[in-house]
């Protein structure tokens, strides 16, 4: 069984479909989604679409969040703010009622499945280092869990020295953003989980950002939510 782990696609659909492309390529058997579908882009509708239709498993991310209740958005950046209204007002009314019904976490195959984080997934704290991850081992049992929200990607062990998902550890996984990519590297990233060899592996691949940066443009959000694309930040 492998397993396609996505996240923060964040309304990029010109991203998303190329992820799904790769994804098929690969021959992977499910898709599993960690929330923030919605949010800083330009199509959240068809983003909500495709993921209902391709993913198994979906979650609750605090940009899905925002985009059905406002004050959720109090504490994003100006920008994101912005964009969380913006997408509330576009998206259609069954796909509201869908992203109400997200989950904040899921398990699957021995693995905790989060949008954020395993301590408070509802507060919505972030992982960007091995110190953060540390401090989050003791809030699961699972000898894995897989993480967005940061839309970095990164491999994190609780014990020192490990550099790659075995089976001798345990591990918090970034799997990076599909729409957003934040880590100076313009590619979408994702993951994929091979449950009976207990592998793990992080996929990048080119996208047509300028479609996807022309489209933010279009629709009248800020421009740097479309520049920001090229430079992966």
């Amino acid at each position: 069984m492998r397993l396609a782990i996505i996240s923060d696609i964040h309304s990029n659909l010109q991203a998303l479909t190329k992820a799904l492309e790769v994804i098929q390529e690969r021959q992977v058997d499910e898709i599993l989604c960690l929330g923030d579908i919605v949010g800083y882009g330009a199509n959240p509708n068809e983003c909500v679409e495709l993921t209902k239709k391709h993913c198994s498993t979906i979650l609750l991310g605090n940009h899905d969040l925002a985009a059905l209740d406002p004050s959720a958005a109090e504490q994003f950046t100006a920008i994101a703010r912005i964009a969380a209204l913006w997408t509330g007002e576009q998206l259609q009314p069954d796909h509201k009622s869908f992203l109400g019904t997200l989950p904040y976490v899921a398990r699957r195959d021995g693995a905790m499945l989060v949008h954020s984080s395993p301590y408070e997934p509802e507060e919505w704290h972030y992982i960007f280092t091995a110190l953060d991850a540390r401090a989050m081992f003791n809030s699961f049992s699972e000898s894995l869990c897989f993480v967005g929200h940061s839309h970095v990607p990164g491999v994190y062990a609780e014990q020192p020295g490990h550099r790659h998902v075995n089976r001798d550890g345990r591990f918090i996984v970034n799997v990076g953003s599909v729409g957003q990519p934040r880590d100076g590297n313009p590619k979408l990233s994702f993951g994929i989980f091979d449950v009976e060899n207990w592998e793990y592996e992080n996929v990048r691949a080119l996208y047509d950002v300028k479609s996807a940066s022309a489209e933010i443009l279009k629709a009248g959000l800020p421009n740097a939510l479309g520049e920001r694309l090229f430079a992966g930040l």
